[in-house]
C-alpha cells in the first residue's frame, strides 16, 4: 500500500534521514522504533506530508506520488493519531469529526447539526465508542479522546477510494492496560480495511501488536524483524548500538536519606474536593517518592496542588519547616524553590517556539538580566553546560525547542529546573514517550538530584519504574492513599502494586 524507496532528507548540517526503504502491506501492522532523534518523527511527517523528502521515491499501491501537505497525504489516504492529541477542547465531538467540512452540513446557509450528529454517531461505532456527539470534547477522559482521534481519521473512507493507512504516534503513552487492551482490539478489527504504522517505545506493545517491525537508529533503518519472532533485548541492543545496563532504573546509586532530619515537605490530611482527600506524607532531602494509581486517581491532582494550582479545602502542607509559608501559585512555588515537570511537556513544559537558552532561564530570569535587558552571553553560557551534562541533542543553544525530539525537549525541563536550584522537584511521567536511552539519562539525572539533597516526587510511567527509582511508593485510589512501601526494606513486586489499587 505505501513504500519508501531510498529517502532521504535534511536539515542544514543534520541528516535526519539517509536512504530510508520502508513499505506497508495492506492490512498490516507495521511497528517503527528508534531512540529519540533517530528519525522517526521525520519519517511521520514525511509520510503525512508535512515534510517532504529531499531525494527518494514515494509509492502509493504501486503509483509513484508524493504528499506536498496534510491535506494532500489525507486525500490519498494517510491518516494519523497524534500523540499530543489534535482536539478543540472547546467544540463539540461532531465538530471536532467534521472539522474544515462543516459544508457537507449546511443547508440554506446553515449547519444541520442534526444531520452532523448522526453522521458522527456512525464514526464513533466504527471505534465502538457510544456517547452524545454534542457533548463538549473537554469533558472526556484521555482514552475517549484517543478514540475520538482515530474515528475522526476514519472519517476519510467516505472519501477516498481504496484502504487507509492509518499512523498511530505513541497512542498508548497514557493509557491504563484495560485502555491499551481496548486500543489493540479496536486496531485489530479494522485490519479488514486499514493498514497502521505503530510508532511506540513500549516495546512489549509493539511486539504483540506489530506484524514486521523496523528499528531506526541515526536517520536509518538498523533492523527489520518479524513480529512474532523479535525479542526486546534485540530491539534495544539495535535501538542504542549496545546491550542494555542490567542497572536499568540505577537502583545500585540509590542512597539512604535522613529521616530523621526534618522534612522538605510534610502533607497533613490534604483534602481537596472532587480531587484527593486525607492525603499525609512527609518529603525529605534525597527521598524518590512515587505516587502509583490508576488515571484519575489523583495523583496529578497532588502534584499540582503543591505546585500552587490549587487551593486545599481542608489539612495543611509546609514546606521546609515553615508553617508560615503557604505556596498560592506556580510563581510563589518556583520562587521558593519548587519546580514541576507536568505530563503535556508541549503544553504546559516548555515554550515550543523559544530556544533552549531561553527555555533554561524561564523560570530564573531575573539572575540572567540587569537593568530589564537579558545577559544573553550567561544564558547561552549556561545553556552550553546543560546541554554538554545531559547529552541533548541540538545543533545549538539558540535551536527552538519545538525542533527537538521528545527526549530532548524533556531534558530541557529538567535543566530548567535543576538549574534553578530547586529544592523539591515534581515529576509527572517523566519518562513517557522517551526511547531506552533517554530514559536511562533521566534516571541518571533522577538519582544525582537525589544524591545532592533534592527531594523528588515522581509519578513514574509503569510499576516496574515505581519499584526501580523510588525509596518509597504511595498506591493512590480514588483519591485517597490506600497503601505505603518502602522499597529500602522490603522487596516490592508489581503484583504488590495491583494488589493495593483494586
Amino acid at each position: 500500500m505505501l513504500e519508501f524507496k531510498n529517502v532521504s532528507k535534511e536539515f542544514g548540517p543534520v541528516k535526519a534521514l539517509s536512504n530510508i526503504n520502508f513499505k506497508v502491506d495492506k492490512g498490516e501492522i507495521v511497528g517503527l522504533v528508534g531512540e529519540n532523534g533517530a528519525g522517526k518523527s521525520t519519517l511521520m511527517k514525511i509520510i503525512f506530508g508535512a515534510y517532504q523528502a529531499d531525494s527518494g521515491t514515494i509509492f502509493i499501491d504501486g503509483r509513484q506520488t508524493r504528499f506536498t501537505s496534510p491535506r494532500d497525504a489525507m486525500s490519498q489516504g494517510i491518516g494519523m493519531v497524534f500523540q499530543e492529541q489534535s482536539l478543540i477542547g472547546n467544540l463539540s465531538v461532531m465538530e471536532n469529526l467534521f472539522l474544515g467540512r462543516e459544508q457537507e452540513f449546511r443547508r440554506f446557509g446553515l449547519i444541520d447539526f442534526k444531520k452532523m450528529a448522526e453522521a458522527s454517531r456512525a464514526q464513533l461505532a466504527k471505534v465502538g465508542l457510544d456517547i452524545d456527539p454534542t457533548i463538549e470534547t473537554s469533558k472526556l477522559s484521555f482514552s475517549q479522546r484517543q478514540l475520538i482521534e482515530l474515528a475522526k481519521v476514519l472519517t476519510l473512507e467516505e472519501r477516498i477510494s481504496g484502504d487507509l493507512v492509518i499512523l498511530l504516534d505513541e497512542p498508548t503513552s497514557v493509557l491504563s492496560e484495560d485502555e491499551v487492551g481496548l486500543l489493540f482490539e479496536i486496531v485489530n478489527k479494522l485490519k479488514t480495511r486499514a493498514a497502521f504504522i505503530f510508532v511506540s517505545h513500549r516495546l512489549d506493545e509493539v511486539i504483540s501488536l506489530s506484524d514486521r517491525i523496523y528499528v531506526l537508529k541515526d536517520g536509518e533503518v538498523v533492523d527489520e524483524v518479524k513480529g512474532n519472532k523479535a525479542k526486546a533485548s534485540n530491539i534495544q541492543a539495535s535501538m542504542v548500538g549496545r546491550e542494555i545496563n542490567t542497572e536499568y532504573y540505577r537502583q545500585d546509586q540509590r542512597l539512604p536519606f535522613d529521616k530523621e532530619a526534618a522534612p522538605l515537605l510534610s502533607v497533613q490530611n490534604a483534602s481537596v474536593a472532587k480531587k484527593f482527600e486525607d492525603i499525609s506524607f512527609d518529603l525529605h532531602a534525597g527521598q524518590v517518592l512515587c505516587l502509583v494509581g490508576t488515571e484519575g486517581a489523583g495523583r496529578e491532582a497532588i502534584v499540582r496542588t503543591l505546585f500552587g494550582m490549587h487551593s486545599l479545602d481542608r489539612g495543611a502542607i509546609t514546606f521546609f519547616d515553615k508553617p508560615s509559608l503557604k505556596i498560592t501559585s506556580p510563581h510563589a512555588a518556583v520562587s521558593n524553590h519548587i519546580g514541576y515537570m507536568p505530563r503535556e511537556r508541549k503544553i504546559e513544559g516548555i515554550f515550543a517556539s523559544m530556544n533552549i537558552a531561553e527555555n533554561m532561564t524561564s523560570s530564573q530570569l531575573g539572575a540572567y538580566s540587569r537593568y530589564g535587558l537579558l545577559k544573553k552571553a550567561d544564558e547561552l553560557k549556561l545553556a552550553a553546560s546543560w546541554i554538554d551534562k545531559l547529552s541533548i541533542k541540538t545543533p545549538s543553544a539558540s535551536t527552538d525547542c519545538i525542533r527537538l525530539s521528545g527526549g530532548n525537549q524533556q531534558k530541557v525541563v529538567l535543566a530548567k529546573w535543576r538549574s534553578t536550584g530547586s529544592r523539591i522537584i515534581m515529576l509527572d511521567h517523566p519518562t513517557r514517550g522517551l526511547d531506552i536511552g533517554a530514559k536511562e539519562d533521566v534516571y541518571t539525572m533522577i538519582r544525582e538530584m537525589s544524591a545532592a539533597g533534592i527531594g523528588l516526587i515522581v509519578i513514574p510511567d509503569t510499576f516496574e519504574e515505581a519499584i526501580g527509582l523510588g525509596h518509597n511508593i504511595t498506591v493512590v485510589k480514588d483519591g485517597r492513599a490506600v497503601k505505603n512501601f518502602n522499597c529500602m526494606q522490603e522487596q516490592v513486586t508489581p503484583f504488590d502494586l495491583v494488589s493495593a489499587m483494586t
